[in-house]
């Protein structure tokens, strides 16, 4: 009997060490994208096409899909965002999809433990919504399903779907400005170093507002923190949004100055660029 066992034991061993780790068809990708302040996460599996017909075949029009391969594809945020004007508080959803030839609906999922699609399991009452987008045909062909971010800026970002000819475009919109906002009158009030008024200027610029503001803090961070060439390249953005010409080409005059002295070219060419796209704005405006 001990002998039965013995090469009982022996067969196990050998069937185990026989087995072959093979990879998965459709790979494992994971991508983190930052907008503004909020991190974006996406897990997901990317299916190849493999010469197959993907929407309307593959994966059939009207049926679930679970947007990849595997376990259901998961969307993770930091902090609350809006879909399409569909609030979306902070924490981890399942993305679907229902396919159609002319339209898609795109679900945001609360329930993360079906394994793929959930199928029968799946309760569209268990949504936090869904909202309806027109596919886009684009003339490059994508191979292996990719899930991407573009068009990033402070406040709002796309995220892509693309497999085969098919890009879905989902906008993506954060609360960046009220955040830094208060950022800024938190740090002027407190302790402001010239960095400090530079930065809320910059800001200020890059989001097209409040340029007059924006004027004023980089004149106390020039008062405080001395001939930088930086401060004046921005100074010189204001003066120019505020249609101040003479006072921009000044500005940008003496950043370009202060540049040559780093041997900072790049600011150089910017900023002889700007004095000579500035002068004649002075003419036009003259005339």
């Amino acid at each position: 009997m001990k002998a039965l066992n013995f090469i009982f034991i022996l067969l196990c061993s050998s069937v185990l060490a026989a087995q072959i780790e093979i990879p998965v068809a459709s790979p494992f990708s994971k991508v983190e994208q930052d907008v503004g302040f909020t991190k974006i996460t996406v897990a997901y599996s990317r299916p190849g096409a493999k010469g197959r017909k993907i929407f309307g075949s593959l994966v059939p029009y009207g049926r679930i899909w679970r947007v990849g391969a595997n376990e259901s594809t998961k969307f993770t945020v930091d902090s609350d965002i809006s879909v399409m004007g569909n609030y979306l508080p902070k924490g981890t959803y399942a993305l679907y999809a229902f396919p159609y030839e002319e339209y898609w609906e795109v679900v945001f999922h609360k329930n993360i433990e079906h394994w793929g699609d959930g199928r029968k399991a799946y309760d569209p009452a268990e949504d936090a919504f869904r909202i309806r987008i027109n596919p886009l045909k684009i003339p490059n062909y994508q191979e292996n399903f990719l899930i991407t971010f573009d068009e990033i800026d402070h406040n709002s970002s796309n995220m892509l779907w693309i497999w085969e000819h098919t890009l879905i475009k989902i906008p993506i919109a954060v609360d960046t400005d009220s955040k830094m906002m208060e950022g800024i009158a938190k740090g002027i009030k407190e302790n402001p170093t010239a960095q400090t008024y530079y930065e809320a200027a910059r800001y200020l610029q890059e989001q097209g507002k409040l340029y007059s503001r924006a004027l004023l803090y980089l004149n106390k961070a020039i008062e405080i923190g001395g001939d930088t060439y930086y401060f004046y390249r921005v100074k010189s953005l204001v003066e120019a949004a505020l249609e101040d010409y003479k006072s921009a080409i000044e500005s940008a005059q003496k950043s370009l100055e202060l540049a040559q002295k780093e041997d900072k070219d790049e600011f150089v060419r910017m900023n002889e660029q700007n004095i000579s796209l500035w002068k004649d704005k002075q003419i036009t405006t003259k005339q």
